[in-house]
């Protein structure tokens, strides 16, 4: 009999233990407690730490993280406005912060990233297919891009191979999937803390058209370097004609006044020499009158000359002389 009393009693001991180590559990300061009973929510949240009691094998304790949880979106292909595809990944922080309704709509974190999968990446999708490349790659509307530095000061200042201009930015389209996405989570217990563009691709099929485009847009350049140096030669070798004829009508110009010059002095110099006196023009005329024989008349030359005219009057005198 005092066995069984005693096996009695150490049954009993076992199973207030077991009741008291089931009645009672634990909240630390990271996580937040909803009891359910048979399955479903009783009472308020536990959000305070610390030991608290519940009804022993018929309440359960489902714990819920009160921390800052990350959210990883994976790579997905997604069209621009411009119709470019470009390979989009994004990551998130967020937060239960109404822990009944997130445990009500999702149940666990598990079940908590797959819905923020589909929320985010739809929103992703309708803000990147809302705006053209440019607006998505830049940070905002204000940042100036550095210029290329092969190109010259003319170049950039006709703004050659310059960006289109935009009108938001990445910071403003991120804002955009931010304020949608946190409406839609909200009703699931959770807030959304921020939501940033993790990496940006150019999606494998569109790679070589934006390389081709590229390189058009370099040889358009070039062409237009190559247009604008033959227009400059040609500018150069017209200037170059222009001077070398200016040089020579100004030397011509210059040779001529030199030389009426001189033969204006030259005639000074013979009308001094030979107005002295009338045996000196008589000699002068003689002289030139000789000057002239010698250039028109050769040995085989006739000449019709009047008896009257100048040049046959020393013609004239050398023959009566000779009789």
């Amino acid at each position: 009999m005092k066995q069984f009393l005693w096996l009695v009693s150490a049954v009993a001991l076992v199973f207030i233990v077991v009741s008291i180590n089931s009645a009672l559990y634990t909240v630390n300061e990271v996580e937040q407690v909803i009891i359910t009973q048979f399955g479903k929510p009783v009472g308020e949240p536990v959000i305070n730490a610390g030991i608290k009691l519940k009804i022993p094998f018929i309440q359960q304790v489902n714990s819920i993280e009160k921390r800052v949880l990350e959210w990883e979106g994976t790579p997905s292909d997604m069209p621009t406005k411009d119709k470019l595809y470009i390979s989009v990944s994004l990551f998130a922080r967020w937060q239960v912060t109404d822990p009944l309704q997130y445990f009500l709509r999702l149940g666990d974190e598990r079940s908590a990233q797959s819905r923020l999968d589909d929320i985010f990446g739809s929103e992703t999708r309708n803000a990147v297919a809302k705006h053209e490349l440019i607006e998505i790659i830049r940070t905002s509307k204000d940042r100036q891009p550095l210029r290329d530095s092969l190109l010259t000061d003319a170049e950039k200042a006709q703004d050659i191979g310059s960006l289109v201009p935009i009108h938001k930015g990445r910071l403003l389209v991120e804002q955009d999937i931010y304020n949608a996405a946190a409406e839609k989570v909200k009703v699931f217990g959770i807030e959304l803390l921020d939501i940033r563009f993790k990496r940006i691709n150019y999606n494998e099929s569109v790679r070589p058209k934006i390389y081709e485009r590229m390189i058009s847009e370099r040889l358009q350049i070039a062409e237009r370097f190559l247009s604008e140096g033959k227009g400059e030669a040609a500018r150069i070798h017209g200037n170059r004609e222009r001077d070398l004829n200016k040089i020579q009508s100004e030397a011509y110009r210059q040779v001529e006044e030199i030389r009426g010059l001189a033969d204006a002095k030259a005639a000074d110099i013979y009308a001094a020499a030979y107005n002295q006196n009338e045996e000196a023009v008589a000699f002068y005329a003689f002289t030139r009158s000789l000057q002239t024989y010698e250039i028109a008349i050769s040995q085989n030359t006739t000449l019709l000359l009047s008896t009257d005219s100048e040049l046959f009057q020393y013609l004239q005198q050398t023959q009566v002389e000779k009789k």
